[in-house]
């Protein structure tokens, strides 16, 4: 195996996991506030839909970004007010969600399926760039690949350092005492919600702007899925999400290079095609084995609605 071919493969895992990375992140910070949106693949698709069409009518690469986060959080606002206002199951809540968007992004995006958008030239960072191995592959992605590294030290920063992000997490642990001592639950459940919707809708965008410029019905292909299964893979750890998105990234488009590869391997297309859904299965199993883990590192209050007593 020589060293283009590892440039190569190195590369195409940052950029098949940068939307997993968003995504995690997002579900990340809205499960720490108490709120398991299981709808990231709807919000992906009309995410990815709403920045194709901008970008493609406006020409504007950054009006289309904001078109997808806009759209990721108009979803998630909507399972926001049934969850927290009406009390409505989370998880079913979620799945309609998910449900509703890929449907509703197929419809929208049905006139726009014959078009293309220019692709986004990768940003190289100087000297780094340079860098054997891990210079094409680390630093001469396109730009929003960086954003997402900011995005990930950003979130970081936010749960471990901030007063904002330990009332959030206060939140997610006890939503009852968080409202004894003053903080407003149900704010703070909104913002985490709506926070997951942007990102949900950026990672999206990234897919049909950046990643494949072009808007195909079902191209999000269970990537909102994915990464809902990411945060669990990272035990709610931010830092985590980072090296889980990038393995499942590897995994992604490991059948790209075996398929195209000179290499004898015996292995059906179905199979490629399906590994990275088996991947995610087999790891929720090994994952889900460890009930103390999960106990230990999962938010307390984890798609439990909060009921405001009244004094």
């Amino acid at each position: 195996m020589n060293l283009a071919l590892l440039e190569s493969i190195l590369f195409a895992t940052i950029v098949a996991g940068t939307p997993l990375l968003l995504v995690a992140l997002g579900e990340l910070v809205a499960e720490k506030s108490g709120m398991l949106n299981l709808g990231a693949e709807g919000m992906m698709s009309v995410g990815a839909v709403a920045a194709f069409v901008v970008a493609h009518e406006f020409g504007s690469t950054g009006a289309g970004l904001v078109a997808g986060m806009l759209a990721g959080v108009l979803l998630s606002t909507i399972f926001a007010f049934i969850t927290i206002h009406l009390l409505a199951n989370q998880v079913a809540t979620g799945l309609a969600v998910a449900i509703f968007g890929v449907g509703l992004a197929a419809f929208l995006g049905k006139p726009f399926e014959a078009k293309v958008l220019a692709t986004i030239a990768p940003s190289a960072i100087p000297w780094l760039s340079d860098l054997p191995l891990l210079g094409k592959g680390l630093f001469r992605q396109q730009w929003l690949v960086y954003v997402s590294w900011m995005l990930l030290f950003a979130v970081m920063w936010f749960l471990s350092r901030t007063r904002a992000g330990l009332a959030l997490k206060a939140v997610g642990e006890s939503p009852q005492s968080a409202h004894a001592v003053g903080l407003n639950v149900f704010l703070i459940r909104y913002c985490a919600v709506l926070f997951g919707g942007a990102m949900a809708g950026l990672g999206g965008a990234f897919v049909s702007v950046f990643h494949t410029p072009m808007w195909a019905e079902g191209m999000i292909a269970g990537r909102g899925w994915i990464a809902l299964a990411l945060v669990v893979f990272a035990t709610w750890r931010a830092g985590r999400v980072l090296l889980g998105a990038y393995l499942f990234g590897g995994v992604m488009i490991s059948q790209m290079f075996l398929q195209s590869s000179s290499l004898s391997i015996a292995i059906p297309a179905q199979w490629l095609s399906a590994s990275p859904y088996l991947a995610t299965i087999v790891v929720l199993v090994l994952i889900s084995r460890n009930v103390k883990m999960i106990r230990l590192n999962s938010p307390a209050s984890l798609g439990k609605p909060f009921i405001k007593e009244n004094s």
